[in-house]
C-alpha cells in the first residue's frame, strides 16, 4: 500500500484512486461549538469541514428545509434487568453534557428533537447482556438526541442498529463515570437511498474506558462525527471503524479526540474497502494534545482497500501537540489494490483468484470485527462483508 501522509493535498495515484493527506487540523479551521444553529452558516461546500460532502444530497439537512416527520424513525431500547431506560425533555440536564454540536447540522439536530432516550447504568453495576438500541427508519426526516449514562466503576455493551430508509440528523452522548467501562458498537446499515448525520460526543471520565467500534455499510450519504474528551486524568480511549463503500456511496467519517487531560490514552483504527464508480470514502482524524494534556499516548490509523477502479479515498490524519510532555503520538495513511505478493502465495497453494481474493478482504477486516466481542453482530457483518465481495470478486 502507498503511504499517504507525505503526500500533498489534492495528489492522485494510479488506477483511479485519489488519495489526499494535510497536516491542518480542522478544529482550529472551524467555527466555534454552538447549541445555536444562528451560530452557523449554511454551508456552501468551500468549507474545510464540508468540502468533502456532496451537499445536495443530504436532502436539505444542513441548509435547514429538512421538515421532521412524525413516526419517520422509531427508536427501540432493550436493556436488562437494573438498566433504566427514560424519555426526557429538552430541559433534561445529562442532554448536551459529553459535548457541544460542531456543525450546522448537529447544531440542527440539538435544536429540533422534542424527546430524548436516556439509557442509564448504576454505578458499580456490570450488565452482563449487550444493551440494543434499534434505530429504524420508514421514510421520514428526524432529528434525535440519545444519552448513555454509566456511573461510576459501571460496565456496559451498547449496540445502536440503524436500519430502513430516513433522513436522519443525530446526536449521541455517551457519559463515563470514574473507572467505568463502556463499549458501543453503531451499525449504520441503512437502505439504499437513506441519508445519516450524526455527531457522537463521548465524556470519559477518571480512570475509565471507552471503546467504539463504527460500522458502516448502507445508504447514499452517512456522515458521522465520534469526538472524544476525558473528564479527569487515566482515561483510555479506543476507537476502532469498518466501511465498505459501494457504487455511488458517499461514507465520511471524522474522529477528533481532545486531549484535554494529563496521562491519558487514545487509538483510532479505521478500515475500509472500497468498489464501483463514485464510491466515495472520506476519513478525517483529528487529534489534539492540549498543553495541560502532559502524559498522553495517542495513534490513528487509516487502511482503504480499493477494490476496483472508479473509487476515491480521501484520508487526512492531522495531529497538533501543545506540549513536549508525551509518552508518544503518530499517525499512518495508506490506501491500495490488492497485494500481488499475497493472491500470488495464496494461488500458489491451489487457492483459485476469486476465492484468494475473498480471503484477503476478509483478513483485512479480521482484526476490526474482532473487537466486537458479540457472535451475533460478528456473524451478521461478515455475511454483510461475504454479499458485498459476490459483487466485486
Amino acid at each position: 500500500m502507498a503511504e499517504a501522509q507525505n503526500i500533498p493535498a489534492g495528489s492522485t495515484t494510479a488506477g483511479s484512486i485519489a488519495v489526499a493527506a494535510e497536516s491542518t487540523v480542522a478544529t482550529r479551521m472551524s467555527a466555534p461549538p454552538s447549541f445555536d444553529v444562528a451560530d452557523f452558516p449554511v454551508p456552501h461546500g468551500r468549507e474545510e469541514e464540508w468540502r468533502f460532502t456532496p451537499l445536495e444530497r443530504l436532502r436539505g439537512l444542513h441548509d435547514g428545509t429538512a421538515v421532521a416527520v412524525d413516526g419517520g424513525v422509531t427508536v427501540e431500547v432493550t436493556a436488562p434487568e437494573g438498566v433504566t431506560v427514560e424519555t426526557v425533555g429538552r430541559d433534561d440536564a445529562r442532554i448536551g453534557r459529553a459535548g457541544t454540536p460542531v456543525d450546522r447540522v448537529a447544531a440542527q439536530a440539538y435544536s429540533s428533537f422534542e424527546k430524548a432516550s436516556v439509557v442509564s447504568v448504576p454505578k458499580e453495576t456490570v450488565v452482563a447482556e449487550p444493551i440494543r438500541i434499534a434505530v429504524h427508519g420508514a421514510g421520514g426526516t428526524a432529528y434525535g438526541h440519545q444519552v448513555v449514562e454509566l456511573g461510576a466503576f459501571a460496565e456496559a455493551v451498547v449496540v445502536i442498529d440503524h436500519t430502513g430508509d430516513a433522513v436522519l440528523a443525530a446526536n449521541v452522548d455517551y457519559l463515563i463515570g470514574d473507572g467505568a467501562k463502556l463499549t458501543v458498537v453503531s451499525v449504520q446499515d441503512w437502505d439504499d437511498k437513506a441519508v445519516h448525520v450524526g455527531q457522537h460526543n463521548a465524556l470519559v471520565g477518571r480512570d475509565a474506558s471507552f471503546k467504539s467500534i463504527v460500522v458502516t455499510f448502507g445508504g447514499d450519504v452517512v456522515r458521522l462525527h465520534p469526538r472524544v474528551q476525558y473528564a479527569g486524568p487515566g482515561g483510555e480511549a479506543e476507537l476502532f471503524g469498518l466501511y465498505f463503500t459501494d457504487q455511488g456511496q458517499h461514507q465520511e467519517h471524522r474522529l477528533l479526540v481532545d486531549h484535554n487531560a494529563p496521562h491519558c490514552k487514545s487509538n483510532a483504527v479505521y478500515k475500509g474497502a472500497l468498489q464501483g464508480a463514485d464510491a466515495h470514502a472520506v476519513w478525517i482524524g483529528d487529534v489534539v494534545i492540549r498543553v495541560q494534556a502532559e502524559g498522553t499516548d495517542t495513534y490513528e490509523m487509516n487502511r482503504n482497500l480499493v477494490l476496483t477502479d472508479g473509487a476515491r479515498v480521501d484520508s487526512v490524519p492531522n495531529l497538533e501537540i501543545e506540549t513536549g510532555e508525551i509518552a508518544g503520538a503518530g499517525h499512518a495513511s495508506a490506501t491500495g489494490r490488492f497485494d500481488d505478493e499475497q493472491l500470488f502465495y495464496l494461488m500458489a497453494r491451489g487457492i483459485p483468484e476469486t476465492e484468494a481474493r475473498r480471503l484477503v478482504v476478509r483478513g483485512f477486516f479480521a482484526e476490526l470485527v474482532q473487537q466486537i466481542g458479540l457472535p451475533d453482530v460478528e456473524e451478521r457483518l461478515l455475511a454483510k462483508i461475504e454479499a458485498e465481495l459476490e459483487a466485486s470478486v
